[in-house]
């Protein structure tokens, strides 16, 4: 997760608003700031055993519904023993569209509906030796791109513990 570790001083000139939240939150989540978050673009592929890779999602960051300041409030109030190093994820982060929903459940209309793949395959869930590969970077259309790198992870069987 190294390229993930940004600087949020790196990210300062990508902040926008958080989407618009309809439910008025707790003195202690109120910022004094509306560009709260950042413009991070999100994409998540999938690779199957066979090979086989397509982008699931294009997503991004300015989805949120809180910023991460906001996110550590609600951890450290709640007696959550955050410190200097730890690292904090945001969880889904899904547009407004399926091309953007953050999760296969979510995509697969609660696994009712199988995501086509390039290579016929379908998926509603994860399978054993699936990848998931996450991208982001921030900014670009200027030239000055701040990459986060990739991030995969395969899924590996169960063990045999009998």
């Amino acid at each position: 997760v190294s390229a993930w570790v940004v600087l949020a001083d790196a990210l300062e000139k990508y902040r926008c608003p958080a989407l618009e939240n309809e439910t008025q939150v707790l003195k202690y989540l109120q910022e004094g700031r509306k560009d709260n978050v950042f413009d991070i673009n999100l994409e998540v592929d999938l690779t199957t055993k066979s090979g086989a890779t397509k982008t699931i999602t294009k997503t991004n960051a300015r989805n949120l519904l809180f910023s991460y300041p906001q996110m550590l409030a609600h951890h450290s109030i709640t007696g959550c023993p955050i410190q200097v190093g730890d690292l904090l994820g945001s969880g889904t982060i899904s547009g407004e569209d399926v091309g953007s929903f953050g999760s296969m459940y979510e995509q697969s209309t609660n696994g009712k509906n199988p995501i086509p793949l390039n290579d016929g395959e379908t998926r509603t869930f994860l399978e054993d030796y699936d990848t998931i590969t996450f991208r982001g970077w921030a900014g670009g259309e200027d030239g000055e791109k701040i990459g986060f790198g990739n991030c995969s992870g395969t899924i590996q069987p169960a063990l045999d513990l009998a």
